[in-house]
């Protein structure tokens, strides 16, 4: 039996997957572990759920699924996505299509099956490419949980050993992401002083 969470902000559209996975249960039984309404509900609840696969729709407030699906990458068994959209093919270009798997609205019972049967759980690389803009977050992985750190409060980044020291004005975190790339993704917000250090534009005074 599958363990399924289902994000979209919709409530008609939450209570349409859990009727189609009925009706798809004599091929693939699944249980549903949780719901949420939002990007942040989801990286809230999805960690204690035990979860294998989320139903995860892209265009939500607050924060999209694409991005949720890079958070996701920071836990230690990160379930497989599939992509809920009302949007065409023009729409997912931006992840990769033969790691993830995509579901267009209205969601038919067939195709959710073939999404099911074809899912795999993606390692954290596959779920990284997810999306392409620069994230609105940066995730921890401490005890089994996700927590968010706005970009917006980092000052510095540092790179010591395997690790990188992400410093706010209250607190540290190590992650584990490699410089270069934080480096790539935040060019516009943050500029390298030292071949070990990123800081934040918006911090610097002289």
């Amino acid at each position: 039996m599958i363990k399924v969470f289902i994000a979209d902000d919709e409530e008609p559209a939450r209570e349409r997957l859990k009727e189609l996975l009925g009706d798809i249960a004599a091929e693939l039984p699944t249980s549903v572990v949780g719901e949420a309404r939002n990007g942040l509900e989801t990286l809230e609840r999805l960690p204690d759920s035990g979860a294998e696969l989320l139903l995860l729709d892209i265009q939500m407030p607050g924060m999209a699924g694409l991005e949720v699906a890079r958070h996701l990458a920071s836990l230690p068994e990160p379930p497989t996505v599939v992509f809920v959209t009302a949007h065409d093919r023009h729409a997912v270009e931006a992840f990769e299509l033969n790691a993830l798997d995509y579901l267009l609205k209205p969601v038919r019972a067939e195709r959710l099956a073939a999404a099911l049967k074809k899912a795999s759980v993606p390692n954290r690389e596959q779920l990284a490419k997810a999306a392409q803009n620069a994230r609105e977050y940066i995730s921890v992985s401490e005890r089994n949980r996700i927590v968010l750190v706005p970009v917006r409060e980092i000052i510095f980044l540092r790179a010591e050993q395997k690790y990188v020291t992400l410093r706010t004005r209250n607190r540290e975190h190590l992650i584990e992401e490699p410089l270069v790339s934080l480096e790539r993704e935040f060019a516009a917000s943050f500029v390298r002083i030292h071949r070990n250090c990123l800081v934040a534009r918006a911090a610097i005074r002289g």
